[in-house]
């Protein structure tokens, strides 16, 4: 199981989807482990009693059904499928209509949800998502990529109120993909993902939902600093190593 871990989390995000259906046919005995420590790209589906997008994971599923954060309904259809409670459905609306104002500033467009559900410690968890789909082809406002996506999870573990304050955890995972093509440099692909965490006791008179909100901001400023530090930053400095741009190379000749 640790061997199958390690090599998820070095596998390429665009190909989690087949790696991990061939792991679950070899280890079929860990797949209830496999499938909730593996994170996935983000799945994206319609609600029609509501016409909005949501998005598909293991935190919104029951069975084989999906709830959606608008309409509170599972698809398809499910009658038993488990639902939040009254005072942390009015939660969960409210953290929808927030969120997706901040994916709006934030990511120019894509898609998000916000979930939520009891946990056994007389808290909550809630899992934040949003998935950006930056290709020519996808619903992003500046297509630049031939293929491109961002898949951002983060999942906040409350816990109970201890005078005025309250412990929050935090594990966020991003998941980066991209493909580009020119004449002059060829077909290039980058993709990875990155996990971090956080912990923080806050007072809880400002509410939850900015409490959340602020962790979830600061995290992914480090995250986006990380990626372009570790994934890009690495990259050309390897690039320009192995194949240095003409006017580096100019400077090195020798004069005739």
């Amino acid at each position: 199981m640790e061997a199958a871990l390690g090599l998820m989390r070095r596998m390429p995000p665009k190909h989690t989807e087949t790696a991990l259906s061939a792991l679950l046919s070899l280890l079929p005995h860990h797949s209830s482990d496999l499938l909730s420590q593996v994170d996935q790209p983000l799945q994206v589906i319609y609600d029609m009693d509501c016409g909005k997008e949501f998005i598909l994971c293991e935190y919104n599923r029951d069975a084989d059904s999906y709830r959606s954060p608008w309409s509170n309904k599972y698809h398809p259809p499910l009658e038993d499928g488990s639902l939040p409670s009254l005072e942390l459905r009015k939660l969960e609306i409210e953290a929808n209509d927030v969120f997706a104002v901040y994916r709006d500033q934030y990511y120019e467009g894509g898609i998000s949800s916000v979930y939520m559900w009891e946990d056994d410690n007389e808290g909550f968890v809630t899992c934040f998502l949003i998935k950006k789909d930056g290709s020519k082809t996808g619903q992003g406002r500046r297509g630049y990529l031939e293929e491109g996506a961002w898949d951002a999870i983060h999942v906040i573990e409350v816990g109970p109120e201890e005078e005025g304050t309250a412990n929050y955890r935090l594990t966020s995972t991003v998941m980066l993909s991209l493909t580009t093509h020119n004449e002059s440099s060829g077909t290039f692909s980058l993709s990875g993902s990155i996990r971090r965490q956080m912990s923080m006791n806050l007072s809880v008179a400002d509410g939850h939902l900015c409490n959340m909100g602020r962790m979830i901001e600061e995290m992914e400023g480090k995250l986006r600093n990380s990626l372009d530090q570790v994934y890009f930053g690495k990259t050309k400095e390897m690039v320009c190593t192995l194949r240095p741009p003409s006017e580096v190379v100019q400077m090195r000749l020798p004069d005739n």
